[in-house]
């Protein structure tokens, strides 16, 4: 079955806007979980204008389901951090220093033996590899390549066209998640997937390894309360079931 994985960068954008400890990040952490998410996340950059990197470690003892430390490997300080916490995954993005959120995927040809360094390293250390792509075959057999063990679809194009056609919007996905199953690597996705849109994509990709998601679901848990958003979010990938 599909993973949620949580991602609480909102959280901690929340807190740094008054300074202090308020809203808790390592309580947050603790409180996905228990509400009944199968995993967090978090996207430390170097900035830290969200998730700051003692955050990172401070993080690790309470997670009980998978840590995903989502980042720029370009950057050496990433790099320490997540060899020195060891989270179950790290997801490789290709992030440019000062980017609001993520845009793209990694070239996976062009940076194939750059990432096939990075993942070996990684990979060497315990921690499973996830490489962000673009819903493209070519970018998928290019991330085969590199040893990685997962892609993840950055899932912002789907997003943007599902209102107009959610056929035709997850259409590159689809074609993408069946290179990555023919080539045996574990399929995630993330990156503006919502209540509304994320029934129909996990439906016709029911073979997605984890979902990934933050901004969504914390702005829905202003109305709908934390614990019952999960939940809500967990019956879109798993209708029919009491999660």
């Amino acid at each position: 079955m599909t993973k949620l994985s949580v991602n609480i960068n909102k959280i901690a954008t929340l807190r740094n806007s008054r300074g202090g400890s308020s809203p808790d990040v390592v309580r947050a952490g603790i409180d996905v979980q228990r509400f009944g998410a199968d995993g967090v996340t978090v996207h430390p950059r170097p900035d830290e204008r969200h998730i700051r990197y003692q955050d990172v470690r401070d993080l690790k003892p309470v997670i009980t389901t998978e840590f995903n430390i989502e980042g720029n490997c370009r950057e050496p300080r990433f790099v320490d951090l997540v060899l020195e916490v060891r989270p179950h995954q790290v997801t490789l993005v290709p992030d440019a220093e000062g980017q609001i959120t993520s845009d793209h995927g990694w070239n996976t040809i062009i940076h194939r033996d750059y990432l096939k360094e990075m993942v070996a390293l990684f990979r060497d250390a315990g921690i499973r590899v996830s490489i962000f792509c673009d819903p493209d075959p070519a970018m998928v057999a290019g991330a085969a390549e590199t040893g990685t063990d997962r892609i993840e679809l950055y899932t912002e194009a789907y997003a943007r066209m599902y209102p107009e056609n959610p056929e035709k919007a997850v259409l590159p996905y689809l074609e993408a998640a069946r290179e990555a199953k023919r080539l045996g690597l574990g399929l995630n996705a993330g990156h503006d997937l919502s209540l509304e849109n994320l029934s129909w994509f996990s439906s016709t990709i029911p073979w997605l390894d984890e979902i990934s998601i933050g901004h969504a679901l914390i702005c829905d848990a202003l109305y709908y309360g934390l614990e019952n958003t999960i939940q809500m979010y967990k019956r879109c990938l798993h209708p029919g079931t009491n999660p």
